[in-house]
C-alpha cells in the first residue's frame, strides 16, 4: 500500500502490532539499507514465543558482504537493545524474505545468531561466479545468488527424488526390472546396475560393483517416462516446479535459490514421506567396492538411492566435521550439495570453476568452517 506521500509500505494483516516503528518501509533492490530493528514478519504468536518473550517482534538481522540471515523469530526479551548495523551493510532484495511456514522448529536467538561468516570463503576461489548457501537451523547465503549455474551431477539428486515420488505414487516399484538383465530401479539409483559411466554395454553383473553411471540415470528416466506415459522432463517439472532441459543425470541449470529447494526437501521432506527419505539415505547393496569420481577407489563405496553417503570415507569432498550420516553429491562443473542430519544443516555450492584439486581443498575447509560457526551459534 502507499500513504498520502506515495511512499510504499508492505501489506500487514489487520491487527498486527508493530514494535519498531509506526510503519515499516519495504526495501527493494537499490533502496536504502534495511534496518535490523525493522519488522519484516508478523509478531510471533503465543505458541511461538518464549513464555517471557510475548512482546518480541520478528526482526531482520543483516550481515556483511552480501549475506543475509533471517532468524525466524527474535527471542530477545522486551527492553533489550537492538543490534545495529554499520552504514555500509548490504542492500536487500525482496526475494531474500522467503517464507518457510511451519519450519520454526527450534528456538533461535536473534542477538546471538548472524549469517555464517564462513561463506565468505567462496569469494576467494578465483571463480567468475560463485554462490553458496546454508539452510536448516541456520539460513545464510553469499555470492551470485541469482546467477544460473550448470548443476552437473547435482541433477541426480533432483532426478532421484522425482523417481522416488514416482515410486510413492505407484508409477514404478523400486524392485521392478529396469536396465540390463537382472537390474532393477533400485540398482540404477544406487549405481549398482553394472552399466558403465557413459554409453556402452554392461561391464559387470548387477549388484557386483559400484560403478558410477550417467547412463544408468538416463535408463532410469526413460523407464519412469514409459510408466508415467509422459516425458521425464515434464514429470520432473511437476515434482520440482523447475525445468529440466538436459540429461537427467547432469543437465539441470539454475540458481542457488533453486538448489535450496532440493536441499530443503532432503533435509525436511514434503514431497517424499520421511520413511522414503530414510530408505534413500541408507546403504543400498552394502559392501560394494567402487571408484568415487575424483577421489579414487573406495572399499566400500557406499551409496543410497541417488545420494552418496559419506560414512567414513577419507579424503572426501565434505568436511572432517561432517557426521558419517552426511549425504549428497558433487558435480564436475564445480558444484556440491550436502545434507548433515545430525547438524540439521544443508550446504549448497554452485560455481563456474570445474572440479579439480582446488575443490578438494576448498570444499572441506568451507564445510568445516560452516559447521563450526553453526555449532558455536547454537
Amino acid at each position: 500500500m502507499r500513504d498520502d506521500t506515495g511512499r510504499r509500505w508492505p501489506r500487514l494483516p489487520e491487527g498486527v502490532p508493530v514494535g519498531a516503528r509506526d510503519g515499516v518501509h519495504e526495501c527493494g533492490v537499490g533502496d536504502i539499507d534495511a534496518r535490523p530493528d525493522d519488522v519484516v514478519e508478523r509478531r510471533a504468536s503465543l505458541g511461538e514465543c518464549h513464555v517471557e518473550d510475548l512482546d518480541a517482534a520478528a526482526r531482520l538481522f543483516i550481515g556483511p558482504a552480501r549475506r543475509v540471515g533471517v532468524p525466524r523469530h527474535d527471542r530477545r526479551r522486551p527492553g533489550d537493545p537492538d543490534v545495529r548495523t554499520d552504514a555500509d551493510r548490504p542492500r536487500i532484495a525482496d526475494a531474500i524474505f522467503e517464507g518457510r511456514a511451519g519450519r520454526d522448529s527450534i528456538t533461535i536467538h536473534g542477538d546471538s545468531l548472524g549469517p555464517v561468516e564462513a561463506l565468505a570463503q567462496a569469494g576467494q576461489w578465483n571463480c567468475d561466479h560463485a554462490a553458496v548457501a546454508v539452510t536448516g537451523r541456520v539460513d545464510a547465503e553469499f555470492g551470485d545468488i541469482e546467477h544460473p549455474f550448470e548443476w552437473a551431477s547435482l541433477t541426480k539428486l533432483a532426478t532421484a527424488v522425482a523417481v522416488l515420488v514416482g515410486a510413492e505414487e505407484g508409477i514404478v516399484d523400486l524392485d521392478e526390472a529396469a536396465g540390463p538383465p537382472g537390474s532393477t530401479v533400485r540398482h540404477l539409483l544406487a549405481h549398482a546396475s553394472g552399466l558403465p559411466p557413459d554409453e556402452g554395454p554392461p561391464i559387470a553383473r548387477p549388484g557386483a560393483r559400484r560403478i558410477y553411471s550417467n547412463q544408468g540415470f538416463e535408463v532410469l528416466a526413460r523407464h519412469l517416462a514409459e510408466r508415467a506415459e509422459m516425458p521425464f522432463a515434464a514429470y520432473y517439472e511437476q515434482v520440482w516446479g523447475l525445468p529440466l532441459a538436459g540429461h537427467p543425470g547432469y543437465g539441470a541449470r539454475g540458481s542457488v535459490h533453486d538448489l535450496l529447494v532440493v536441499a530443503r526437501e532432503l533435509l525436511e521432506p514434503v514431497r517424499l514421506a520421511p520413511e522414503t527419505l530414510a530408505e534413500a539415505t541408507t546403504v543400498q547393496f552394502p559392501g560394494l567396492d567402487g571408484v568415487l569420481p575424483g577421489f579414487g577407489r573406495r572399499s566400500p563405496n557406499d551409496w543410497g538411492l541417488g545420494v552418496e553417503l559419506r560414512d567414513a570415507k577419507s579424503p572426501h569432498w565434505t568436511g572432517e566435521r561432517n557426521s558419517p550420516r552426511t549425504f549428497g553429491h558433487f558435480g564436475r562443473s564445480g558444484t556440491f550439495l550436502w545434507v548433515d542430519p545430525d547438524a540439521g544443516l544443508a550446504l549448497a555450492c554452485l560455481t563456474d570453476r570445474a572440479f579439480d584439486d582446488w575443490a578438494k581443498e576448498a570444499w572441506p575447509r568451507l564445510s568445516d568452517a560452516v559447521l563450526e560457526e553453526a555449532r558455536a551459534s547454537a
